[in-house]
């Protein structure tokens, strides 16, 4: 179906043959916004190969060269960006629109705040309900000041200080944008910046700063917390650098190979960063068939190939010390969870509320609407699976203009006898842009 981009754009996903083929996916966000920011820091001429050209990246481009830094895609899809050095970010001439990034806008309040320079945020309405108050109350004290709309949401109005004031802080919630966010702000900042964090979150920020040149040091006590120390007021040095295949971009097509009877799926290049690793350990503690092939490391991040074979799952109750690992995957874990045999139950899943949609209230209306029996907690949901009987499907599933939500009921209705309809894929393009072409590849009727 043809639609204006201001327009939703339904889909229905039918009853998938078994799914075969090798594929790639699309380079990981994280990584991607990080490489951008730092490159524009950096004094000389980064490269960027593999760099996720989704939309929310591309809001991070674009404000990087809001703030001075010229950025260029080549023909071959390399990405070439002449920083501006660390505290020469420029006066952007107008507001910065986030679109529904909420990592570019977290992460790019950081840099702003050690930088004497004035921003306004803005973004798309579902950006505009998310709270920013976890950043802007640690770079407040770094010196920063905010003029927000009400609930500390978008849009959104800071002022940055130079010098900052160096910050010592506790993540009082387990975030990697937050503290993604300080460290950003410390790399201007006079003196140590230093960050405990009490449960550890993906670290692609520490180990990209590093391969800048940054002096970061972490610590890790008995316990598992992690002490991270910056010295700020460095000169980054220019890299060249391979983004890795995202794996919450993988976790569809590997649920999908699980759950399609018959498929056997190859991934190449994801990465396998343990703090990110969480959804591989819990879809083969459900009994799942996951090898991973060919292990190595690009740029200073562990990747491999993984081969997915259809597998019958089996309820789980697992840790919620696993969230922060796979807090992005939930959604399409629970349609594993929604196939396997037995309950599920998943708890310390707060952080889940405040994303892109309330995704635990999402998916259990969702997942209520394709047939599903499912509970909604405060912090997670219970589920009854189908012990691999198709679901029943439906909808059209209300995505709350969240792209993980619409591609998790995407693959649901892979696994369904009348289909599960989308009522909009559009949010698709912030993250996964070939994410259909990619399901088509692999045999599925998308």
């Amino acid at each position: 179906m043809t639609a204006s981009s201001d327009q939703p754009t339904p889909m229905t996903f039918t009853a998938a043959p078994p799914l075969a083929g090798v594929i790639t996916v699309p380079g990981d966000k994280s990584i991607s916004h990080r490489a951008l920011m730092l490159s524009a820091l950096a004094v000389g001429e980064s490269r960027i190969e593999g760099l996720l050209e989704g939309e929310d990246v591309l809001a991070t481009a674009a404000a990087m060269r809001a703030m001075g830094a010229a950025i260029q895609r080549d023909d071959d899809g390399i990405w070439h960006v002449h920083g501006v050095g660390v505290g020469g970010l420029l006066q952007p001439p107008t507001a910065l629109d986030m679109g529904n990034s909420g990592t570019s806008t977290r992460l790019l309040m950081g840099l702003i705040a050690s930088h004497a320079i004035t921003v306004t945020f803005t973004g798309d309405a579902s950006l505009s309900k998310r709270p920013m108050a976890r950043v802007t109350d640690p770079l407040s004290r770094m010196g920063a000041s905010f003029a927000a709309s009400p609930g500390e949401r978008l849009p959104l109005t800071m002022r940055g200080l130079c010098p900052a004031i160096p910050l010592d802080y506790r993540l009082p919630v387990a975030s990697a944008q937050v503290k993604s966010a300080i460290l950003l702000a410390g790399l201007n900042a006079p003196g140590v910046t230093r960050i405990v964090e009490p449960i550890p979150t993906r670290d692609h920020s520490e180990r990209m700063l590093k391969g800048f040149g940054a002096e970061l040091d972490v610590e890790i006590e008995s316990d598992g917390t992690r002490i991270i120390t910056l010295r700020g007021e460095v000169e980054l040095q220019p890299l060249s650098i391979m983004v890795p295949g995202d794996p919450s971009s993988a976790a569809f097509p590997m649920v999908a190979a699980l759950l399609v009877p018959g498929s056997r799926v190859t991934i190449t290049n994801v990465g396998l960063n343990a703090t990110r690793a969480g959804l591989i350990e819990l879809l083969r503690a459900m009994g799942g068939d996951i090898l991973i092939e060919n292990p190595r490391e690009v740029g200073g991040e562990p990747v491999g190939d993984l081969i997915v074979s259809a597998s019958s799952l089996k309820g789980i109750e697992p840790d919620s010390a696993l969230a922060p690992s796979m807090i992005d995957e939930y959604p399409v874990a629970f349609i594993a969870a929604a196939l396997a045999e037995g309950r599920s139950v998943f708890r310390g899943l707060e952080e889940l509320r405040v994303k892109e949609s309330d995704r635990i209230a999402t998916m259990a209306e969702g997942l209520r609407a394709i047939g599903v029996a499912v509970e909604e907690l405060e912090d997670g949901i219970v589920i009854e699976g189908s012990g691999g009987k198709p679901l029943t499907g439906g909808g059209p599933i209300a995505t709350r203009l969240d792209h993980r939500i619409a591609m998790s009921f995407a693959i649901a209705g892979l696994i369904s006898a009348n289909g599960v309809t989308i009522d909009d894929m559009r949010p698709v393009a912030t993250s996964f842009p070939g994410f259909t072409a990619l399901l088509r590849a692999l045999g599925a009727p998308a």
